[in-house]
């Protein structure tokens, strides 16, 4: 149920290496920028100079739903954030015997807890892998299936859902990293806009426009980017999940703390 336009004095974002930002660009200190902290950096101009706008980003590569439910979440409701953005889930899809009933019922959990504490909860639908990598239609039903579920909770008072499987402008490359997984910048800056429309705010740009047209990448061009991406991107995850080995083991949250933004 999309929710009227406010403004919020306070924000915290919870999930895995999409709400992290990874691949979009790096502050200073060597964090991805990422979606987050752009509709962060919008709703702090909201609040206006004198304002006193708060931000935390709990999310961290790599995290299955269950560790974002046991690692996150009381952390979140104990920060009483006006605006929550909860996404997850998909790591968990990613993965052979994928209990979909769990993972729905533990962002189910993580959602319901969530608003209780009086916030505004924003939920993601995945992207539509299969309309631009090869070999990932057998997702397609899990992905089906966690996008009704979580438009479901989308008409309930108090969330808002951005719909990114229905948007074909992700069907694009050029919104994606080299490593096929995650959002390229210009994917980072559209998901924050649908984010910003999702909270009732006027669009300043059409974020599920197509980009324009380019010409396809001839064959030695593309079998060069494949097998690029065969030894800096899969081969590794491959080589994590064989040995029980996370992205994000042992890496913080890179704002862990409900402070003032920027």
């Amino acid at each position: 149920m999309p929710t009227t336009s406010r403004s919020y004095a306070s924000y915290v974002a919870v999930g895995d290496s999409f709400t992290e930002g990874m691949c979009d660009d790096l502050h200073p200190d060597g964090h991805y920028r990422g979606w987050a902290d752009r509709v962060a950096s919008a709703l702090a101009a909201d609040a206006g100079a004198g304002g006193d706008f708060r931000y935390a980003n709990l999310a961290v590569r790599g995290k299955l739903i269950g560790q974002i439910h046991d690692e996150q979440l009381a952390t979140a409701i104990g920060m009483g954030a006006q605006l929550v953005t909860l996404a997850g889930g998909f790591n968990d899809v990613l993965r052979p015997g994928c209990d979909i009933d769990r993972v729905e019922r533990l962002l189910g959990r993580c959602a319901a807890e969530l608003r209780a504490t009086g916030a505004t909860v924003v939920l993601f639908t995945s992207t539509d892998p299969t309309r631009r990598l090869t070999g990932s239609a057998r997702l397609l039903p899990a992905i089906l299936r966690m996008k009704a579920f979580v438009q479901e909770l989308g008409q309930q008072d108090g969330f808002a859902v951005v719909d990114l499987f229905s948007a074909p402008c992700f069907d694009d490359r050029r919104l994606w990293a080299e490593d096929r997984l995650h959002l390229s910048p210009e994917g980072h800056r559209r998901v924050a806009e649908g984010v910003l429309e999702a909270l009732g705010r006027p669009a300043a740009t059409d974020w599920r426009a197509p980009l324009p047209a380019a010409a396809p990448p001839g064959r030695a061009e593309k079998l060069r980017s494949d097998a690029r991406w065969l030894g800096a991107h899969l081969g590794p995850w491959i080589g994590r999940r064989l040995t029980g080995r996370s992205s994000g083991d042992g890496r913080p949250p890179k704002r862990p703390e409900l402070l003032p933004f920027p």
